[in-house]
């Protein structure tokens, strides 16, 4: 209810007031809240159950509006709504929090200067010289490839094989996976819809590398699965899901065949097994897809795989043989048109 006089006098619910004391008593301009640095919800609780909340109130002015406060607020050092005495460590406190974060503020704007050297010179050097050839792409494309390459920064299909604008389509994951057609929507196999029935595309590579974090997570995963029981006082017991063991879970096949293979080896040597395990894997999980299926045995699409290495900067480039080949998933496969770069 609001009191009627010439000032509008709001009384705090004590269900809501735990909650919203904080927000409306400590503001300022900088957004921090050095008052409550050391209050938790759990100590607010407390106080909300030793307070009583009488009919007798006390307001407070903030930000120029009277807010009705209990007399256990008002009381209270650390929740009462008034300005600190000591406004200079406030001040302290506010502008070391400024202080903290100017290098990384400058710091991101200094990459975003630098990016824009880069965006500008590529104007200049390559969208002006060619731009007949971009007016074109801004109405059409028509890609040779579809590149499914990993998420890792240090891989960039464009800078390490040279493709130009317009030339193919990528898709970066993590651990560059193709999971099986029944397995459900993703964004990968989106794009494979899209390349292969709209785009046309003739070919799909897909690039490992070596130092794969993703394939490193796969092969340290315990062998019953991606998921860890937890006791939660409230939801009994839940499952809780890792995003990327989840995912990296759809190489499990190529993580089994190489403790069976490679179990001998060190750590190291497996994951770079694994690593080529799992494109092939990702080779013949393409064939699950109908549409891709299809146009592989009438020879429409190939399928290719490739592996980078960005320690000696080597390259090792190879074709799946359809004929040769399982379309299922877990089956064998047969490779051709071995190469190596380097």
């Amino acid at each position: 209810m609001l009191k009627a006089g010439r000032e509008m006098v709001w009384p705090i619910p004590s269900k809501l007031a735990r909650w919203m004391i904080p927000a409306l008593v400590c503001r300022d301009s900088f957004g921090c809240c050095p008052l409550f640095s050391g209050l938790t919800n759990s100590s607010l609780a407390q106080i909300h159950r030793k307070s009583s909340f009488p009919n007798k109130t006390n307001s407070a002015q903030v930000e120029g509006i009277p807010v009705e406060f209990p007399p256990s607020i008002k009381n209270n050092p650390v929740l009462r709504p008034e300005a600190s005495n000591d406004s200079e460590d406030l001040a302290r406190e506010c502008t070391k929090f400024k202080v903290e974060n100017v290098s990384k503020a400058k710091d991101g704007m200094d990459s975003f200067v630098a990016m824009k050297e880069r965006f500008l010179s590529f104007k200049k050097h390559k969208f002006l010289k060619e731009s007949e050839h971009f007016q074109t792409l801004a109405q059409v494309q028509a890609p040779k490839f579809m590149v499914i390459a990993c998420a890792d920064s240090r891989v960039c299909p464009s800078n390490i094989l040279g493709f130009q604008p317009g030339e193919a389509l990528m898709v970066r994951n993590v651990a560059n996976l193709v999971p099986p057609f029944e397995y459900g929507t993703s964004e990968t196999n989106a794009a494979l819809e899209f390349a292969v029935n709209t785009l046309q595309v003739e070919n799909i590579l897909v690039i490992g590398h070596s130092s794969c974090a993703g394939i490193q997570t796969l092969l340290r995963m315990q062998d019953d699965g991606d998921s860890r029981l937890v006791n939660n006082s409230f939801l009994s017991f839940v499952f809780i899901h890792s995003f990327t063991e989840s995912w990296v879970n759809n190489a499990k096949i190529a993580k089994l065949r190489t403790k069976s293979i490679a179990q001998h080896l060190s750590f190291e040597q497996q994951c770079r097994h694994c690593e080529k395990e799992s494109i092939n894997r990702s080779l013949l999980n393409l064939r699950t897809y109908p549409w891709i299926e299809n146009k592989a045995k009438k020879e429409l699409i190939c399928l290719h795989g490739g592996y980078y290495d960005f320690s000696s900067c080597t390259f090792e480039k190879w074709s799946l043989d359809i004929n040769g080949s399982s379309s299922f998933v877990g089956g064998r496969y047969l490779i051709k048109d071995e190469a190596l770069w380097r």
